[in-house]
């Protein structure tokens, strides 16, 4: 899996938007789509970072579920 899929998988586990996500976690816009569309490449210490971060806080990954849920 390339960095741009990945950093869209983490965001997507969230349930969050990209403007949600950029906001929570205090990430430019531009940059997260830049990410996201490849034309930038996120550090590697940063998608683990985030990873990490959203896996250690569960209420962020239930977010998503609740979604699901609801459909």
């Amino acid at each position: 899996m390339d960095k741009a899929e990945t950093v869209k998988k983490i965001r997507e586990m969230t349930g969050m938007n990209r403007k949600e996500f950029c906001e929570y976690f205090q990430i430019p816009y531009r940059t997260m789509t830049d990410w996201e569309r490849d034309t930038r490449h996120a550090p590697d210490y940063v998608i683990r970072l985030l990873e990490y971060y959203i896996r250690m806080n569960e209420h962020l990954i239930k977010k998503s579920k609740e979604k699901k849920e609801d459909n």
